[in-house]
């Protein structure tokens, strides 16, 4: 296993981040993960770094701090945080995330110190958002995991089996396996991506129409220069970076005002650390108009009034349901693997680069073009076994472009 975690720090550096030369390295990184967060500074001396930057954090004081801390706190962010977050974003350092948290960190805390603590964020890091939005730096999100999320996902194990099962599980979702090649396979993922990212564009799509059995009935209209991507992404160095990883999806942004019907989700959503399951809205002209769910109502009404942007759509993205992560029949809880599991949308912020010459377009650009603006963006997931999304070229042809869950082009 010591071979694997190097290799995946390694994965996460060269990859993921694809730290350069000379170039600084921020690392977020849970204080109980960081052994493995010394594994990835290591490897990111070993390629070059200029130096290792770290931001710890705690969960159990984070849930302490919103049960606890006085009422004011939530309502602004230190000036410190803002600059240091900016600051390194505008000098081109890398970032990485290390995410390891338990589901259902803050189930029970007040919700309207999250949302008014949401809100102060969203203004505060208004800047540094639009810069990662953008790729204005590489950033990358990867996980390892943590004992409360490891027996949510295993629960009939001991703790100690059930970390064993959520390692195994991460690792084989990044293509990990202990050989030393998982550079050159997450290399040649991406050039099969790339594949099928060519041919969407190639077909120019007007809208997308979804349905399947759990009431599915969905049209998404999308931008006319609208681009499709996944995989990796460019900064604005010209820095090859993936976001995320694992990744499995194809994106783009639909049309703000261009998203009418109802949309079902097909697995439980782990937002701001409460579970939502079993839920569905109904959208008129891009906006959610009636959100219902058996778990988590409230925690998701609240998301999606956080501004005028959070009840519009930001992305769109397909993902085969016969998928890496998908065959391994788990619900992982966490939103980076389930989301590379099956089709998703998010709701709230677009992302730039999914309009021709996005990236260089300023906020109101981005809305002349039908983007949204957004400080929130959820993804939760659609796909099923039985999915089938149809496409309208602009010359109106109909074309399949997924058939039963998968793939039909």
């Amino acid at each position: 296993m010591q071979k694997k975690f190097e290799e995946y720090a390694k994965l996460l550096v060269e990859v993921g981040v694809n730290i350069q030369k000379g170039q600084n390295l921020v690392i977020n990184c849970p204080v109980d993960c960081a052994w493995f967060a010394r594994l990835c500074a290591k490897a990111a001396y070993d390629a070059g770094c200029r130096e290792v930057i770290m931001a710890w954090g705690d969960d159990m004081l984070s849930r302490e701090k919103y049960l606890r801390a006085a009422d004011d706190v939530f309502d602004s962010v230190p000036e410190w945080r803002v600059r240091f977050l900016t600051d390194y974003a505008k000098e081109g350092a890398a970032t990485l995330h290390i995410a390891a948290s338990d589901p259902e960190l803050l189930k029970g805390v007040e919700q309207d110190r999250m949302v008014r603590s949401a809100r102060a964020s969203g203004a505060a890091l208004k800047e540094y958002r639009q810069m990662q939005m953008s790729n204005a730096f590489p950033w990358c999100i990867g996980a390892m995991p943590a004992p409360s999320w490891a027996k949510k996902v295993f629960p009939g194990l001991s703790e100690e089996e059930a970390m064993e099962k959520l390692w195994n599980a991460i690792l084989s979702a990044v293509r990990v396996e202990g050989k030393g090649d998982a550079v050159q396979g997450w290399r040649a993922h991406l050039d099969t991506l790339q594949i099928r990212i060519d041919k969407l564009n190639e077909l120019r799509l007007e809208s997308l129409h979804y349905t399947n059995s759990l009431g599915t009935d969905l049209t998404i209209r999308l931008p006319e220069d609208h681009i499709w991507g996944g995989g990796d992404g460019v900064s604005k160095a010209g820095v090859h970076f993936i976001a995320n990883m694992p990744t499995e999806e194809i994106f783009t942004a639909p049309l703000k005002n261009g998203i009418d019907g109802v949309v079902y989700a097909s697995m439980p959503l782990s937002l701001k650390g409460e579970l939502v399951d079993k839920f569905h809205f109904v959208i008129r002209e891009g906006k959610i108009v009636e959100v219902h769910a058996e778990v988590g109502e409230e925690k998701l009404k609240a998301e999606i009034t956080l501004d005028e942007g959070a009840s519009y759509f930001g992305e769109v993205a397909l993902v085969p349901y016969d998928s890496p992560i998908r065959n391994q029949e788990l619900l992982f809880y966490e939103t980076l693997f389930d989301e590379n599991a099956a089709c998703h949308l998010a709701f709230g912020e677009a992302y730039s680069e999914c309009i021709k010459g996005g990236e260089e377009m300023s906020k109101e650009e981005l809305k002349a073009h039908g983007l949204n603006d957004s400080i929130t963006h959820v993804d939760f997931m659609v796909g099923t076994a039985d999915l089938c999304i149809t496409g309208k070229t602009r010359d109106g042809k109909d074309v399949p472009i997924f058939v039963d869950g998968n793939f039909a082009l």
